[in-house]
């Protein structure tokens, strides 16, 4: 069944490549355009192209299918098109004419922009909660072990000292610029574009704040044609939002496999977390964490494949705007997975509390001796050519005894206010 038909058939192969793996990619969407069908037939009732009865019969009637793909019965066969055209197909089988009634007012253009757009708002909240649970876990083990040393880097040489609490909350405070890009994705999608129709409204009068209000919606997409051109673009801002996540998570990542190496020895995991080797006995991988980094790397390219879809193309509708489903849909499901696994793993880290007995990192108190210079009266250059020196000569001693007690460093996490900072992002 198509919504376009009008009594000549097309070409399989043409059929083949149109649809691609759309039927697929509803399954997914599905949920939400029974959503948006509900709100649409209650509005086509309150503005009376349709009777009282008719309005519920249908709404009555997308429930059912409702249900069928919340117990995940709902398919969409080869004979079908999408997901628009089996819904419509089971409202005329159960209701006849009355099922014939519920396209009154829209087409596929709009229907697609709304059912993807509650979709991608779904998401977003659902990865932001996502993104919240690994926020704690990490403040939770940054104030764990926040006394514990650990070794600082630039350009991958010894620097200073940090800490296992600042690493760890460090990663946390990310988050929260991480969220403030899920937010402005969450803003760009909450905006209704049910009623914009084909791109250019409708002759009929439909009430686009009814269907607003009755799907959550903060506000509505005024101007018919700005609603479909948001096709792809609400896409791209969610993008950007997941992709600035899995930045994030890429770094975290690409640290735990360099800290769970033989040469560092900062962290290690259980066994059932790594995986081994064909063929070397003592291998214990961090396969997890590395495909964490690839995945997030994927998923942060996924801005710049869609700009190469929807880019440079004029105002109206264009077929090119099906491709966006099969970029934008798994990029989501790869960064829940990415999320949920992190938070799994993270639970389990264990972290070597010596790390700094070893005589190799004594120079990463170079700068806190020399402070101590400065502070004893010794201008900074002065006390920086004797630090040199000494280097130089083998006769350095460290200070061990470090104390830094500024906002943000070491001495001062500020975990309290790092996680007030972030219920103050969620309240936006």
């Amino acid at each position: 069944m198509k919504l376009w038909d009008k009594g000549f058939s097309t070409d399989k192969k043409i059929d083949h490549f149109t649809v691609g793996n759309d039927r697929e990619l509803d399954l997914v969407l599905a949920k939400y355009d029974v959503i948006a069908s509900k709100a649409h037939a209650k509005m086509l009732g309150k503005v009376g192209l349709i009777s009282p009865e008719e309005t519920e019969s249908l709404v009555e009637e997308l429930e059912v299918i409702a249900k069928s793909i919340e117990v995940g019965k709902f398919t969409i066969e080869d004979n079908f098109e999408d997901m628009h055209s089996k819904i419509e197909y089971l409202l005329i089988q159960k209701l006849g004419d009355t099922g014939k009634k519920i396209h009154t007012a829209r087409s596929r253009n709009d229907q697609v922009l709304v059912a993807t757009q509650l979709y991608l708002m779904a998401e977003l909240s659902e990865i932001k909660q996502e993104v919240k649970h690994l926020f704690d876990l990490l403040l939770d083990l940054a104030k764990e072990h926040q006394n514990i040393l650990l070794p600082g880097y630039t350009h991958l040489q010894i620097a200073m000292p940090s800490s296992f609490g600042l690493w760890f909350s460090a990663y946390a405070e990310s988050l929260i610029d991480d969220v403030h890009f899920l937010n402005a994705a969450l803003k760009v999608a909450d905006q209704n574009p049910l009623g914009s129709a084909a791109g250019y409204g409708s002759s009929f009068p439909i009430d686009r704040t009814f269907t607003t209000q009755e799907m959550d919606f903060q506000t509505l997409k005024f101007n018919v044609v700005a609603a479909q051109m948001g096709r792809g673009k609400v896409e791209k801002a969610t993008a950007f939002g997941i992709s600035s996540v899995a930045s994030t998570l890429s770094k975290l990542a690409m640290d735990i496999c360099l800290y769970m190496s033989q040469n560092f020895n900062f962290i290690s995991f259980p066994n059932e977390l790594t995986t081994g080797s064909s063929i070397m006995p003592h291998k214990k991988n961090p396969d997890v964490f590395e495909l964490i980094r690839a995945k997030c790397n994927k998923i942060q390219a996924v801005p710049n494949q869609l700009t190469l879809v929807i880019n440079n193309l004029p105002s109206g509708y264009h077929r090119d705007m099906q491709l966006v489903k099969e970029i934008i849909v798994p990029a989501l499901q790869d960064m829940k997975a990415c999320l949920e696994i992190m938070g799994f793993s993270l639970k389990e880290v264990k972290v070597n509390p010596n790390i700094l007995d070893d005589p190799k990192y004594d120079y990463l108190f170079s700068v806190d001796t020399l402070n101590e210079l400065v502070k004893s009266g010794m201008p900074f250059r002065d006390a920086y050519k004797k630090m040199g020196m000494e280097i130089e000569e083998g006769t350095f001693t460290p200070k061990r005894d470090i104390e830094h007690t500024h906002e943000g460093s070491l001495g001062n996490l500020c975990l309290k206010e790092i996680k007030e900072k972030m219920e103050q992002t969620f309240s936006l």
